[in-house]
């Protein structure tokens, strides 16, 4: 069987450490939720080859999807090096939003200078709870732009982040997903049937498994 998109990105991923598994000695998030996983899509601006075929691949989803996009958004922090190389790739001007206005100066949340009423995709590299787009796309829309919708490099697939997403009134699409990460992870021998589970369970209920 031909890999996908979806399991070659995720084997990559895997390979460069992007993504780190560890069922036996779970990694603590920002928010307290214990994870036998971890996601650093940073890593990937290291690599020019996996940097292109990203860069590629996430214009070639927003072409697919938004070929009516006029403005390519990056949310920060992670996603704003991931919004500047596509934007470069389809020729288009580039914002980025922080996650907060700026505390000195014009006080900024959104930088960069596009009329308002363009229309506008995020991107991002990585959906949890889907949280910081929510946020960014609030951003944009409260100053006049038509947000199109979203594409990153990775989701968890939390039933959570779907919900959050949907009351948000916002599209999204990913590259690479949880389901094909372990189907790798397991077909390269990185994990065992038991980890398969034990990771399975996790994306379940994060917010309390370990507990």
């Amino acid at each position: 069987m031909t890999p996908t998109l979806a399991h070659r990105l995720a084997a990559r991923l895997l390979s460069i450490g992007a993504i780190k598994l560890s069922p036996q000695e779970p990694y603590t998030w920002a928010s307290g939720w214990r994870s036998p996983i971890y996601c650093d899509n940073r890593l990937t601006l290291s690599y020019p080859e996996l940097r292109t075929l990203i860069k590629q691949e996430l214009a070639a989803l927003i072409g697919r999807h938004y070929p009516q996009a006029e403005v390519i958004a990056g949310v920060a922090t992670a996603g704003i090096p991931q919004g500047a190389l596509v934007a470069d790739m389809l020729n288009l001007p580039f914002v980025y939003v922080r996650s907060k206005p700026k505390g000195h100066g014009l006080t900024n949340m959104i930088e960069g200078l596009v009329s308002p009423g363009k229309k506008v995709v995020l991107v991002e590299d990585l959906i949890s709870t889907g949280g910081s787009v929510i946020k960014a796309a609030e951003a944009l829309r409260a100053a006049g732009f038509e947000v199109l919708g979203l594409v990153a490099i990775f989701t968890y697939g939390f039933d959570e982040a779907t919900r959050n997403l949907a009351a948000a009134h916002l599209d999204w699409h990913t590259l690479s997903h949880y389901e094909a990460l372990l189907e790798e992870a397991l077909h390269s021998g990185l994990i065992g049937e038991e980890e398969m589970q034990t990771l399975a369970a996790w994306r379940q209920n994060p917010a309390d498994w370990g507990r």
